[in-house]
């Protein structure tokens, strides 16, 4: 397997040789970065990472598919697009049949949203890509609901980088669930570039679950163009180290964003939620709304800025933190942003911390339910109000499945 440095010295392509020269300029942020410092990335640098093996165990991935609910109940008949330590895996595939496929591996498409010259992490991806997917659905098409799974696999510390993108055509519409798990000691680096053209609608939705000694830094770019809508949802569960980061662009007059999730951490955990939304055009309304559960030691980070140009006048933009502190030693780390340059614009912003309401909690054990179950439930309820935001049916299912195996109701963590 090729370390960082030996993958590094193959490099033949402009535009990742591009993209590692910037890596070199900047190399990877540390906390005196503003961006960067709520969340250090001594995982990664302490961390001998190579290459993943082109073959995989294939039962341990089918196992992986029936723990996640994707293979029975509602979920088992929709196409899903499976990579397993980055890599396609037709096997455990099925196309839709109402959009276009294609995969990086073919065709070597960066696509133009992504920053490698400002986001260090997409300069890392840009140079190391192997493969990805590509959605794209054809004007007015409607191409229902398609899942797009990650699963690692890893005896040995392994990093994998892929490179997707989904393009909407003028009117069409998708429902998109992005599942992230694994076992072992990996990095997975996925870069997205969604494209939402005119009346165009995304619903977007991704779970992360990964290994509990892996680390997930993905991020997310987004343009959506006159009355089109991206509607995004993020519930991040796993990982040791994770950090999810939108750039998401209204474009054009009456676009919409949401940029909405939940995290639910315990132990040691290190939880990111970073966002820039930005208001490039007049008469756009963006909502993000973020709900946080910490236990033990963990450490969650909500950063999210507002920018609102000076075209883009009346701007209805809200954003909303909060989060729920199990433990003494949990930690909310949050700083929402408004930078404002138009005059005529309606915009808050706002957070909240507290623990779990001990009448509530009263109000349960007096009526003979444990106290682990009564905490779980009290969890779930403020974390269920989050999930109520994911529009798609499935969608929330599947959310609320996997959460329940890692968390259940009786108490009894997994």
């Amino acid at each position: 397997m090729q370390s960082f440095e030996a993958r590094f010295d193959t490099i033949t392509d402009q535009t990742r040789k591009a993209a590692l020269g910037a890596l070199h300029r900047v190399g990877l942020p540390d906390r005196r970065v503003e961006e960067w410092k709520y969340t250090g990335l001594r995982f990664l640098t302490e961390t001998p990472f190579a290459a993943p093996a082109q073959t995989y165990d294939a039962a341990q991935v089918q196992a992986e598919l029936d723990r996640l609910g994707v293979t029975h109940g509602p979920a088992e008949a929709l196409p899903r697009l499976v990579f397993v330590n980055g890599l396609y895996s037709a096997e455990f595939s099925r196309k839709p049949a109402s959009a276009e496929v294609s995969f990086f591996a073919q065709t070597k498409s960066f696509g133009v949203q992504a920053c490698p010259d400002r986001d260090p992490l997409t300069a890392l991806n840009t140079t190391l890509a192997q493969d990805g997917v590509t959605l794209s659905v054809p004007e007015n098409g409607d191409a229902g609901h398609v899942l797009l799974i990650s699963i690692g696999q890893a005896d040995a510390p392994v990093s994998f980088h892929p490179r997707h993108a989904v393009a909407l055509a003028e009117g069409a519409k998708l429902s998109l669930t992005c599942i992230q798990a694994g076992q072992g000691r990996y990095l997975h680096n996925p870069v997205l570039e969604v494209s939402v053209a005119a009346r165009a609608e995304l619903q977007h939705v991704t779970v992360q679950a990964e290994s509990d000694d892996a680390a997930s830094l993905a991020t997310l770019y987004a343009q959506v163009d006159e009355h089109g809508s991206y509607n995004s949802f993020v519930l991040g569960l796993g990982a040791a180290l994770a950090r999810h980061e939108v750039h998401a662009t209204l474009a054009a007059s009456h676009a919409q964003v949401h940029v909405n999730g939940a995290q639910r951490l315990r132990a040691r955990q290190h939880g990111d939620l970073t966002s820039v939304i930005t208001h490039a055009a007049p008469d756009c309304i963006s909502r993000q709304t973020v709900r946080n559960v910490l236990d033990g030691q963990s450490r969650g980070v909500f950063q999210g800025k507002v920018l609102v140009e000076r075209i883009a006048q009346k701007t209805d933009g809200y954003q909303m933190n909060q989060a729920l502190l199990l433990s003494e030693q949990a930690e909310i780390d949050a700083k929402p942003e408004l930078e404002i340059y138009a005059d005529d614009v309606k915009c808050s912003h706002g957070a909240t911390v507290g623990a779990l309401d001990e009448d509530q909690m009263f109000y349960l054990r007096s009526r003979g339910v444990p106290y682990a179950e009564a905490r779980q439930i009290l969890i779930h309820a403020f974390l269920e109000e989050a999930l109520a935001l994911i529009p798609d049916e499935t969608a929330r299912a599947l959310c609320s499945h996997i959460m329940a195996q890692r968390f259940p109701v009786s108490g009894e963590e997994a």
